[in-house]
């Protein structure tokens, strides 16, 4: 099957929650988010329909799904930091970035290219938003993630901190060459 991957559109608001409770609900995943299954449960689809406008329009937000036979089999999400924020660790920035946040891809089709293509998706965007870098923060027990960003070009910045979910380490990618 052909994947291919797009930026999330306005009024999918149920397929992100649909997507986001499958990724959540993943034991081998679920050490990459800050929430739970049940607190994603709880919020309502208004939530939803909110995340799916924001990360389909803009300049503040991407979110990116990929497709294999109109079935969602996984997504990643660029936010962009200005300085002085505050990111979703609690951490105030010194300079802006843009950061990968909820990468999943469904276990049946990791191995197939999904996380490069989106990935790569992420990258394109950044760039075209004038970032240099791509950064994200992966768990230090969480090796087969960072493995997989490894592959992807990004390498860690050697700065590790504590985060609501325990130890991250942060890595981030070049985006001189797009």
């Amino acid at each position: 099957m052909t994947t291919s991957v797009r930026r999330v559109r306005a009024g999918e608001g149920g397929r992100v929650r649909e997507l986001r409770l499958r990724a959540v609900g993943d034991p081998a995943a679920s050490i990459a988010f800050l929430t739970t299954y049940d607190q994603e449960l709880e919020r309502d689809q208004a939530f939803w329909d909110e995340r799916a406008a924001g990360g389909a329009d803009g300049d503040s937000a991407a979110m990116f799904v990929a497709e294999s036979a109109d079935t969602w089999i996984g997504t990643c999400t660029v936010l962009v930091r200005r300085a002085g924020d505050v990111d979703h660790t609690g951490r105030r920035l010194s300079t802006g970035r843009a950061d990968v946040v909820g990468v999943y891809v469904d276990p049946a089709n990791r191995g197939s290219g999904a996380i490069d293509a989106l990935l790569d998706a992420a990258a394109r965007w950044s760039a075209d938003q004038g970032f240099e870098t791509l950064s994200l923060d992966v768990h230090v027990d969480n090796a087969r993630a960072q493995a997989v960003y490894r592959r992807a070009g990004f390498v860690p910045t050697g700065e590790t901190f504590t985060s609501p979910i325990g130890d991250e380490l942060a890595m981030s990618r070049s985006l001189r060459t797009l």
